[in-house]
């Protein structure tokens, strides 16, 4: 099965140009141009024959690690999933791959997932840290919610502007979904000036902050 091949196949140039502008830190000649909707449609028709796809890193072009990630999120092994997640992170280099990777079967194994997250948050590696944000923001800010969390995520400084915008977005989702908790943590400013700033910014644009909220936060900046 020749991958690379079938993702040429289904190139889109202008495509190409307009996403490449969202990844500036990618180089264009990395891109082909590819549509995520036909990527996940491509994932879905060779998750039960992808060959030795999974093993052959680092791969050559973004669409490739988008591949990759979704095939991941396929599988429905736990133990499996995160062999496979472990070994595939550390190549992950943009925010696009990172935050559309999102094994379906986490949900059912919350208990399991908590002590990997951690470890992702502990690591040195950009988009490690930022999958594993996203992951406490997904899973982890309704039933399963526990303060504790916020301490997690707020404790991270970084110097790295994804990890630090995925902070500011888990704060405010939290502010959307556990107010009380959240709120306290951003009245205390425990995070740093940028995050906290940015944090309030997007709760005050968000339609789940009530207008009441909304002005109270802007008093917080």
């Amino acid at each position: 099965m020749d991958i690379q091949k079938m993702l040429f196949e289904m190139r889109d140039g202008e495509y190409r140009d307009f996403h490449a502008k969202l990844m500036p830190n990618i180089d264009k000649s990395r891109i082909i141009g590819v549509r995520v909707p036909q990527i996940r449609a491509l994932a879905k028709k060779i998750k039960g024959d992808t060959g030795n796809f999974l093993e052959e890193l680092p791969h050559k072009y973004y669409e490739e690690n988008n591949l990759h990630a979704f095939l991941i999120a396929e599988i429905a092994d736990f133990d499996e999933c995160i062999k496979k997640l472990n070994a595939f992170l550390p190549y992950v280099d943009n925010w696009a791959t990172c935050d559309g990777m999102k094994p379906k079967y986490f949900k059912k194994n919350k208990k399991k997932l908590l002590p990997e997250i951690e470890k992702w948050l502990k690591s040195k590696h950009e988009y490690t840290v930022r999958f594993g944000i996203l992951m406490l923001m997904t899973h982890f800010l309704d039933e399963d919610f526990d303060e504790k969390h916020l301490e997690r995520v707020g404790r991270i400084k970084s110097d790295k502007y994804y990890i630090n915008m995925m902070i500011a977005w888990y704060f405010a989702t939290a502010l959307a979904k556990q107010w009380e908790s959240s709120v306290r943590y951003i009245e205390n400013h425990k995070l740093s000036d940028w995050v906290h700033k940015k944090a309030i910014q997007k709760a005050r644009e968000s339609y789940r902050i009530t207008e009441k909220q909304k002005k109270y936060l802007k008093n917080l900046i």
